[in-house]
């Protein structure tokens, strides 16, 4: 019987353990900003204080700030050559260039029929990933002409978050895990199982869930469990295969390795 039970409590630790995905420390280094945005290809680092985004490369600093939207919601840095800024306070996205000037405004209270915007991500071309909140769905908006392309069917429960790249978008709910393809068409649903956020690379998908990161490969349904220490996640994103992990104090970057 005690043989019985021992089997039971160590096997699913067992099989947690052959499932999960491998990583290998690189280094940390210390950081104390607001919010890390990002860090580039090139080693651009992007981040939020005190409402401000910066970017830092070498010797050169960046800023841009816009108080009379009051605070920036969301940063897209996937195309460095249009970041999108998004005030959900105001309901308005700015897009801005490599040198972090404005290029662009997106009013959403202006534009008819009105949009709620709730959620932004990058798109192709002139075009973004956002979620109309007030019906439920998920609109490619071509920003030049002021008109969404196309719209997916509503969803049934609250969206969390999403993410993109420029041949799918992923959208994450309270109930599924959904993706989408730059028409519009849904490719895959799977369940969620407990995931608040989520960053996509190379087409696969990272979730976290409390203070636990899984990795959803692409063609798969099982999200998988990264072998990590115990770290406070506050950030995460990857960049050239390399994860990063933000804990407010310092940025810790790990190898993801292939399984």
């Amino acid at each position: 019987m005690k043989q019985i039970l021992f089997l039971l409590l160590v096997l699913p630790r067992l099989v947690l353990s052959q499932e999960a995905v491998e990583t290998q420390f690189i280094k940390s280094s210390a950081l104390q900003v607001d919010q890390l945005i990002s860090i580039d290809n090139f080693g651009a680092v992007y981040y939020i204080e005190n409402n401000t985004l910066y970017k830092e490369f070498g010797e050169q600093k960046l800023n841009y700030s816009n108080f009379q939207l009051h605070s920036i919601t969301h940063v897209n840095t996937f195309n460095p050559l249009k970041l999108s800024l998004f005030y959900k306070q105001f309901n308005t996205i700015i897009i801005l260039d490599n040198r972090l000037a404005e290029i662009f405004k997106i009013d959403f209270n202006t534009i008819q029929p009105y949009k709620n915007v709730s959620l932004i991500s990058a798109g192709f071309d002139n075009t973004l990933w956002i979620f109309n909140q007030d019906l439920n769905q998920l609109e490619l908006f071509d920003y030049k002409t002021g008109k969404s392309r196309f719209s997916t069917v509503p969803v049934a429960s609250k969206a969390l978050d999403m993410t993109s790249n420029y041949n799918y978008c992923w959208l994450l709910t309270e109930k599924y895990i959904y993706q989408y393809n730059y028409f519009g068409g849904l490719l895959s649903k799977i369940p969620n199982d407990g995931f608040m956020k989520l960053t996509q690379y190379n087409g696969e998908l990272l979730l976290q869930k409390e203070n636990t990161l899984f990795l959803l490969k692409e063609n798969e349904d099982t999200p998988k469990a990264l072998k990590l220490p115990d770290l406070l996640i506050k950030q995460f994103f990857v960049t050239n295969e390399t994860l990063y992990l933000y804990d407010s104090q310092k940025v810790h970057e790990f190898k993801l390795t292939a399984n």
